[in-house]
């Protein structure tokens, strides 16, 4: 009637983001898409692994898509001078980097990106961290 457990658990699972999504104050966004570009990223490598070279594009092109048209885009170049360019620049250099993992089956590219992901999420959250405990 409900479909299959996975249907279910996938269905389950976009309301669950719908519902942060449209709850989430802009740092909290920011996080989210470094959560989904990490994720993507990490999903392309077990695609390579096990040799899903479909799922590995997708995944690739879901991460690009987040890192283009999600975190570069929200960069406001006025108010962030010299640091919002410079994070444009490594978006670009992520972007380009995932791309060439995906051509030629580079598992290394994906572990830079990765880690580069990691560090620019872990600075964002601690910038969000202090900025609700200077609000408080």
């Amino acid at each position: 009637m409900f479909g299959s457990p996975a249907n279910r658990a996938n269905a389950y699972a976009q309301v669950a983001v719908e519902t942060g999504v449209s709850t989430a104050d802009p740092h909290k966004l920011i996080l989210m898409l470094f959560d989904g570009a990490l994720l993507q990223v990490r999903t392309a490598g077990i695609s390579m692994q096990s040799g899903d070279i479909p799922a590995k594009g997708m995944a690739i092109s879901k991460a690009i898509e987040i890192i283009i048209n999600g975190l570069k885009v929200s960069l406001d170049t006025e108010a962030g001078g010299e640091l919002a360019d410079r994070l444009s620049a490594l978006y670009d250099y992520m972007s380009e980097r995932l791309l060439y993992a995906n051509l030629h089956n580079n598992p290394a590219a994906l572990k830079e990106v990765s880690e580069l992901i990691v560090t620019l999420r872990e600075a964002w959250a601690s910038i969000s961290d202090q900025a609700q405990s200077v609000a408080a």
